[in-house]
């Protein structure tokens, strides 16, 4: 983490509002957020605003070169060292709300797991619509989405939007212990069975 730290300052300098965060994930958090990334079979995993890995490398460790991991990323040079820095990872430069599109471009079938690192207390009300619709349809029906949020952030609007949204898009929704460690402290939602709308 502390090596990525320069390179994900400068891309919050650069891009506040899509990358979110001024510190990449701690690995106790990347370690929750991708437990639903089974230990067993060939699944599909997909992966969102990987930023420089911090979960990409949970994933890939969980895999253990089994199943297909997809990362979609919208910044071109998290998009570029992700791919240089993970061979196996098949990283694709797209908007998170065209996730949809970007499966059905290779011919891939819904994912079994979808983890996203996006900054959803940055987005606007459209953006987290768009963006959560698009994770719902890419999901097989017993599908797992996982995400996390900053502590001190829980109480703002776009959070509260946010977890009613998530409320609303699935069956069950389980909220992981605080990570305290993190910097800053976080939490991730487990989100299952998506709800067809």
């Amino acid at each position: 983490m502390i090596s990525d730290a320069p390179a994900f300052l400068g891309q919050f300098a650069r891009h506040p509002f899509t990358t979110g965060a001024v510190l990449p994930s701690g690995m106790i958090l990347a370690w929750d957020i991708t437990a639903a990334v089974p230990r067993h079979g060939h699944p599909l995993v997909v992966e969102l605003g990987p930023g420089t890995g911090a979960f990409t490398r949970a994933i890939q460790h969980r895999l253990a070169g089994r199943g297909r991991h997809l990362a979609v990323e919208l910044n071109p040079s998290f998009a570029t060292a992700l791919a240089r820095r993970h061979p196996a990872v098949q990283v694709v430069r797209a908007d998170a709300a065209a996730l949809d599109r970007v499966l059905a471009d290779r011919q891939l079938p819904a994912a079994d797991v979808v983890v996203s690192g996006l900054p959803w207390a940055a987005f606007g009300a459209g953006r987290q619509l768009a963006v959560l619709d698009a994770v719902l349809r890419a999901l097989r029906p017993d599908g797992v989405f996982t995400t996390f949020a900053y502590r001190h952030a829980l109480a703002t609007r776009p959070a509260r939007r946010f977890k009613r949204l998530l409320a609303g898009g699935f069956e069950e929704v389980t909220i992981g212990r605080t990570v305290w460690t993190n910097l800053p402290p976080a939490l991730v939602y487990h989100c299952r069975r998506p709800v067809s709308r």
